[in-house]
This record gives structure tokens, C-alpha cells and sequence, in this order.
């Protein structure tokens, strides 16, 4: 502001000043008393001595062709002035207060200089009132004549002063208080109500503090003065917010996006995961919580409630008062409430939320308060154990920087241009430069910076015309209508051309790691199976199509939601399945091969290969007890990969339909027919053998005497009432015997079987047997029809 002064008044001597005097051009630190001229607070005081100027600026020295705010007077006799700081004086405040009646406050203190012009002692006060401030010039005679002095004008530099004109003479005093907003000066007092279609006042206070009113950063005018919040974020892998900053996310964990304390039902949640690189994510799905259900949208613009897919169109279809519709850019979700409206839109890669509401309505997550922490806004319960797991992988040498920027930037340019001033451009360069200088420019990622920016444009009434032909971008959605399982995300064959289901880097690398295109074989005791991952296979090339087993007829089953491709076997389809036997284990081995194959030196075809195999140990040997008055006894039996239970039983008869009891009596030379029964076996898998079966009069199977009743899987011929009916045959087996007892030691007989499991494929199960003449019973034991006994039988297997 310049203060031109004709320095021409009397000088008066100001009584116990400290005066320090100024020879120069000096920068006086009046930080101790600062003054705020005309609504703006110094604590400076820039002094200038001139040919024909004395000048005091606040801002910088003095410069005509930008002078700033400054108060220029006559030039001196002498290049001196003296300058102080005097603290308040009850009488001087009241003085001035009676001088300028619009002063509120209370004097603080004043700085004064003063200097000689011609014949007159000329000094110049600021006095600090606070807010407030006053000037006063004050011109003493050294002679004879008495001059006065004027303000003829108050201008601040290039800007405007409104309604400030003043003029006094000697001793008076002037208002230097006021306001500054938006480039203009309002003197204290002024109340300037703008036109109510931008919602905005200002006004000046009688202490000359400021107050201004109007729509907040994330509102707009609606007119009549009304405030309405409208404002959106995108989201990407980066996350613009409804402030325009710029979130990353590192992790592929779910988060809150959007909510609003006015809906505590509703939340939009963002699901994030990686796809090429292990260390870069990118919004994967969204999620509207509304009333305690989920409505997810997806990849390939797939919308499920809950578990049910939905069916969608252009029209809209009312969901838990959620308006959906889908079309080829993608699915918008709308909530409709009395006075807010939410809109969310997902096309597979990017998110734009948008709320409409009155003024005041606030927004929290990600999207909105910014100063939360990522930990804060993280939802556990809706991801993975695994997800805060970061990696690191080695820069992309293939990626040009510099012309990913120059690409970026369009948005600084025609048609994107002229939406500028509403959208700032800047995150959105920032956030695909950051993006693209890391990650290739596939899979639609080259346009899909370009098309959030024009579709954000687009919800503040910018329609930007001839954008795709300028970046060669499509508006519809990338990947539209294609589906890819959790593991999977959709991607180009080549830039610009076909798409299909790639698989993500860190679920790839385990298989990578091992050179696998799948998961090991799962072997159970009569199957086994092995799965290829299908995006794997199409990494290579393979169609899965064409496999089979070494059978031709036996072909992979694809799941339709993971794209596993299963190939497998079992007891009843062995599909070429080849068994081998050693005295330790059984191997079962099969191949998953091509449908064009081929044996020969050359072949010009692609060849796959891949054998697979089981390996089960040999059955162990265990052993329990049986009484025979207990009718039967059962017990459960892990051997190797086979679980079974096996249960002996004692009959009467032939056709075992008479089974023994505890209360009946046996004779001996009674026949008794033994069965050894198993349920949980595959018969076409495995064979029951028993290797031998012997009695003793112990419960102990090492005990003596002893008289065997089966020796190497055939009846003893040393015992002619001996006959085995079946053994190896089956899961079963079967035998009988007149009974007996010892003629030593106790009358009790205990029986003890010794039995394996005896793989079928390639093997005969069945013992071979001698047709010799049995001998007679051993010495051991001999017939006493008439005694009767009980049995207690015993086995091991």
C-alpha cells in the first residue's frame, strides 16, 4: 500500500525514547510490536532512503514498479531517521481511541520514526492495537512557519481498496485497520454478501478479523445459497481420494473404501491382489455390505448376492435397495436415500464412488480421512492370513519410463484439457506414472488411467469427445463377461489381442519353483488322482483337451470354477494303470500324455508327458482276541494306505447262518467254520490272506503246546479235519476244523491267525496248495467226544 506524505509538520521531542538511528537502507525487526496493515500481520519494516523519498515498506524495499505495501514521504534533509518501539500508554490509547472512535481494542505499542524535512521535525507512528491498527503523523516547527501534512490516498499494490479515501491534517490520526480476502480490502464493518448461486459472504468484524462463508472443498452451490456435497474417488491399485491425494496399497487384503456415520449399515469394502508381479496389487473385487448382505462385483462384470449370481442388464434391478444395472462399460450399484445418494461403479479394474448429499456429510475410509492408517482401515475378517506378506522382484528392464510419462500426461492435453479446472489431473498422472514405470502396460492398463480420468470428468457434466481416438482406448470394459477363478485374473494373449485366465505371480511361483504344473498326487487305498492347474498349462501351451491316461478313454475333469484340470483312477477304471510289488512296498504308475503321443525318434508334434505315481508300504501285522462266547469280535485296522475293519465270527453250520453263542455248547469233533470278515476294502484293490492260523491253550500266540491249523495259506495236512474254504480269494476268508483239546495244561484253546492284504493287480493272492495225503493229528492234542469246552480264540494279522 502506498501512503504519499508531505512531510511537512512540526517536530515534537518524544520523551524517554530509545532512539536508534538509521543511516541507510536498513530491515527493522519490529517483531515485538508488529502492525497488521490493512488485514495483513508484518514483523518486519523495510526502510529506503531515496533522492527525493523516504519510504517504509513492510513486504520488501521499495521498487516503483512493484511497490507493495509501503508509505512514502518527502525525502530528508540528511540521510538519518531514528527509530523506536514505545510500549502502550493508558493516556495515549485513550487519546487515540477519542481520535478514531471505530477502534475496538486496547493500544499494545507503537513504532515511531522520525526525521528532519527542511525546516520541520516530522514523526511517523504505527500504533498495535491487535487486529487492529492506526497511522499518525505529527510535524513540528523548528521556526517560524508551520506546514501541514496530508494522506491523500490509500492504494495496496494491484489490488483493490474498497471504499478507503483519506484525508487530515496536522496531529489527526488514521484507521489502518481492515480485511483481505481473495485479493480485495474490506474496511472493518463490512458485511458483502456475493451472489447466492456460488454460496459465498465475506465479512470484516468491527476488531477487523475476517469470516468468510461458503461451500466446503468437497461441495458445490446448488444457488439460493445451498451447500450440497458432491465428490468422488477412484480406485485402482493407487487409491485418489475425495481430497485428491493418493493412497498405495501393497498388500492384497481387503479394506474399507467408502462409509458414512449417516448409513451405519452400509460400507463399501475393496478387495485387492496382485497379478503379473508379486509386488504390485490392484483392485481385484468390491464389496457393498448393505443391511447384513453382500453384493459383490467382480471380474468379467460378474455381480453375486451373497452366493448367487446375478443376472444384469441395462435396466435396473432393485437389490436390498440397491439399484444395479450393467452394461459394456461396466456394473453400477446406486443407493437412493431421502437426501443422499451413493453411487459406486466397477468395470473389473477400477472403482469410482460417488456421494451426493447435503453439506457436512463426511466420509471415512479409504476414500475419505486421510489421516487413518492403512492397519486402521484393513479388514481382517475378510482377508486372507497371508495377505500383509510384501515381496520384492527385480525392475521391469522392458519398461520405458520416459514414454510411459509422455503417455500419462495426455491428460494435461486436448480433449482432457478442458476438464481440468473441475478435475485436477495430477494424482491421476501421478498415480499412472508411479504405476506403469513398474508394471507393463497390459491387460488394458495403458487406458485405464485415461478412462477413470474421463469418466470421473464425465459425473461433472465434461463430455470429453474424440479421447479414444487420440489414445487408441476403448470405453468398454477390459475383459467384459470373462470369468477367472480367485488364483486367476484376466489378461492379453498378446497387447491388444485375445484375452484369457492368467495365472497370479505368487500363486505361480510355488509350481514355478519346482518346475510342476501342479499339485502332487493324492493316493488313497483304492484311487489316486492328480491335478493340473489350467492357467499353468495354457502358459504353456497346452490344450487340456487333448490329455489322457495311458487308457485314451480316461480324460482330465475340468472345474469350472478353479479351471483344475483332475486326471484319475481307481479300482474300478484302473485306465492302464501298471502295479509293481517288492518286499516293501507297492507302486501303482500311470502316465497323462498327449492325444498325438508318440513313441518314435522324431515327432513334429508337441509331446506332454507327465507320469504320476502311488507308493503304499506293505501291510503291517497286528494282533487281538477273540472269545469265542462273546459271539464275534470287531477291530479297526490302519495298515499301510488301507483302514478296515475286520471281524471273526464262529458258526455251526455250513452255510454260517447258525452263529456260536456264549451259552452254546460245543462237543469235541464238532466242526466248527471260522469266518474272518473286513469291511472297508476294495476287493478289486486287494485280497485277504491268511498265512497261517494255530491253537494253544495261552492267550500268548508263543505259547506251548501248539497245534497249527494252517501253515503257508493251506490246511495243515498233519490235520485231516482241516479245510479252507477260501483265502485270497477276496476281502474275506473262510475255513474249518473239528474241535479238540490239549491233553496238556489247560482245556481252554486259544486260536491265532497270522494274515496280510495282497495287492490284486499283477499278483495271485490265492496260496497254491499241495493235494498230498494229509497225516495224522500231532501227539499233542486228542478226540474226547464226551467232554464238552469252551473256545477262546485268538489271531494276529
Amino acid at each position: 500500500m502506498l501512503c504519499p506524505l508531505l512531510f511537512l509538520s512540526a517536530f515534537i521531542l518524544l520523551a524517554g525514547a530509545q532512539k536508534q538511528t538509521i543511516t541507510k537502507s536498513s530491515v527493522l525487526n519490529i517483531s515485538s510490536c508488529p502492525i497488521t496493515y490493512y488485514g495483513q500481520k508484518y514483523e518486519q519494516l523495510y526502510v529506503n532512503f531515496t533522492r527525493q523519498k523516504i519510504v517504509f515498506c513492510f513486504d520488501h524495499f521499495y521498487n516503483p514498479e512493484n511497490k507493495g505495501d509501503c508509505i512514502v514521504g518527502s525525502s530528508p534533509n540528511t540521510m538519518t531517521a531514528d527509530f523506536d518501539i514505545i510500549q502502550a500508554d493508558s493516556f495515549l490509547d485513550q487519546w487515540i481511541r477519542k481520535k478514531i472512535q471505530t477502534i475496538q481494542n486496547s493500544l499494545r505499542c507503537s513504532v515511531q520514526i522520525t526525521t528532519q524535512v527542511r525546516k520541520s521535525m516530522i514523526t511517523l507512528a504505527l500504533f498495535n492495537f491487535g487486529t487492529e491498527a492506526a497511522l499518525s503523523l505529527e510535524a513540528y516547527t523548528i521556526g517560524p512557519v508551520i506546514y501541514t501534512g496530508q494522506v491523500s490516498k490509500v492504494v495496496i499494490d494491484k489490488v483493490e481498496v474498497n471504499n478507503i479515501l483519506e484525508s487530515y491534517q496536522t496531529d489527526d490520526i488514521l484507521d489502518i485497520s481492515g480485511c483481505r480476502h481473495s485479493g480485495t480490502v474490506y474496511k472493518p464493518g463490512t458485511v458483502v454478501n456475493s451472489n447466492p448461486q456460488i454460496c459465498s459472504s465475506v465479512t470484516c468484524s468491527e476488531t477487523a478479523t475476517l469470516q468468510t462463508s461458503g461451500c466446503g472443498p468437497l461441495e458445490h452451490c446448488q444457488g439460493n445459497d445451498i451447500c450440497m456435497l458432491d465428490t468422488t474417488c477412484t480406485v485402482t491399485g493407487p487409491i485418489i481420494d475425495v481430497h485428491g491425494q493418493i493412497n498405495s496399497i501393497q498388500d492384497r487384503c481387503a479394506y474399507s473404501l467408502f462409509s458414512t456415520p449417516s448409513l451405519p449399515d452400509f460400507q463399501v469394502q475393496g478387495h485387492f491382489d496382485d497379478r503379473r508381479r508379486k509386488d504390485v496389487s490392484f483392485l481385484d473385487s468390491v464389496t457393498l455390505r448393505v443391511d447384513g448382505h453382500d453384493i459383490h462385483l467382480e471380474q468379467g462384470g460378474r455381480v453375486q448376492l451373497d452366493d448367487s449370481t446375478l443376472t444384469l442388464n441395462s435396466s435396473s434391478q432393485l437389490v436390498h435397495g440397491v439399484q444395479l444395472s450393467k452394461d459394456q462399460t461396466g456394473v453400477t450399484a446406486k443407493l437412493l436415500l431421502s437426501n443422499l445418494t451413493i453411487s459406486v461403479f466397477f468395470d473389473g479394474d477400477t472403482a469410482q464412488i460417488r456421494l451426493e448429499g447435503p453439506a457436512g456429510s463426511s466420509v471415512e475410509g479409504l476414500c475419505g480421512n486421510s489421516s487413518r492408517s492403512l492397519r486402521d482401515l484393513r479388514l481382517s475378517e475378510y482377508s486372507s492370513t497371508s495377505c500383509e506378506m510384501q515381496y520384492n522382484e527385480t525392475a521391469d528392464s522392458t519398461i520405458n519410463c520416459t514414454s510411459v510419462t509422455e503417455r500419462c500426461n495426455l491428460l494435461k492435453e486436448a480433449p482432457f484439457s478442458s476438464c481440468n479446472r473441475d478435475i485436477d489431473p495430477k494424482p491421476y498422472i501421478t498415480a499412472c506414472t508411479n504405476t506403469l514405470c513398474k508394471y507393463p502396460a497390459v491387460d488394458g492398463l495403458n487406458c485405464q488411467f485415461l478412462k477413470a480420468y474421463t469418466r470421473a470428468c464425465s459425473l461433472h457434466n465434461h463430455t470429453l469427445d474424440g479421447w479414444t481416438s487420440k489414445t487408441s482406448c476403448s470405453s468398454e470394459a477390459f475383459c467384459q463377461d470373462r470369468t477367472c477363478s480367485d488364483h486367476e485374473f484376466c489378461g492379453e494373449k498378446t497387447v491388444g489381442g485375445d484375452t484369457r485366465c492368467f495365472c497370479r505371480a505368487i500363486f505361480a511361483s510355488k509350481y514355478q519353483a519346482n518346475n510342476s504344473l501342479g499339485d502332487p498326487t493324492v493316493c488313497k487305498q483304492n484311487s489316486a488322482s492328480l491335478t493340473l492347474v489350467g492357467c499353468l498349462l495354457e502358459d504353456k501351451g497346452i490344450d487340456y483337451s487333448t490329455l489322457h491316461l495311458k487308457d485314451p478313454t480316461c480324460r482330465g475333469q475340468v472345474d469350472e470354477l478353479t479351471h483344475m484340470v483332475t486326471f484319475s483312477f481307481n479300482s474300478s477304471n484302473s485306465c492302464g494303470t501298471e502295479v509293481t510289488a517288492n518286499n516293501s512296498y507297492i507302486i501303482y504308475q500311470n502316465t497323462i500324455r498327449s492325444q498325438n503321443y508318440s513313441s518314435d525318434v522324431i515327432t513334429r508334434n508337441d509331446q506332454v508327458q507327465i507320469n504320476f505315481s502311488c507308493v503304499h508300504s506293505q501291510p503291517n501285522i497286528n494282533t487281538a482276541t477273540f472269545r469265542i462266547r462273546d459271539w464275534s469280535v470287531a477291530q479297526h485296522i490302519t495298515s499301510g494306505a488301507w483302514n478296515y475293519t475286520l471281524t471273526i465270527k464262529a458258526y455251526t453250520d455250513a452255510r454260517r447262518t447258525q452263529l456260536v453263542k456264549w451259552n452254546t455248547e460245543l462237543q469235541l469233533n464238532q466242526k466248527i467254520w471260522m469266518e474272518l470278515k473286513t469291511d472297508g476294502l476294495d476287493g478289486n484293490m486287494v485280497a485277504l490272506v491268511s498265512n497261517s492260523c494255530w491253537a494253544t491253550n495261552k492267550a500268548s500266540p508263543t505259547s506251548t503246546p501248539r497245534h497249527d491249523l494252517i501253515l503257508n495259506g493251506c490246511a495243515n495236512r498233519a490235520d485231516r479235519t482241516v479245510q479252507v474254504q477260501e483265502n485270497g480269494l477276496g476281502t474275506s476268508t473262510y475255513f474249518s476244523f473239528n474241535m479238540f483239546r490239549f491233553t496238556v495244561g489247560s482245556a481252554d484253546i486259544f486260536l491265532h491267525c497270522q494274515l496280510h492284504l495282497c495287492p490284486k493287480q499283477g499278483n495271485n493272492c490265492i496260496p497254491t496248495c499241495s493235494k498230498a495225503a494229509r497225516r495224522y493229528r500231532s501227539a499233542s492234542f486228542t478226540y474226547e467226544p464226551e467232554a464238552p469246552a469252551f473256545i477262546s480264540m485268538s489271531w494276529t494279522y
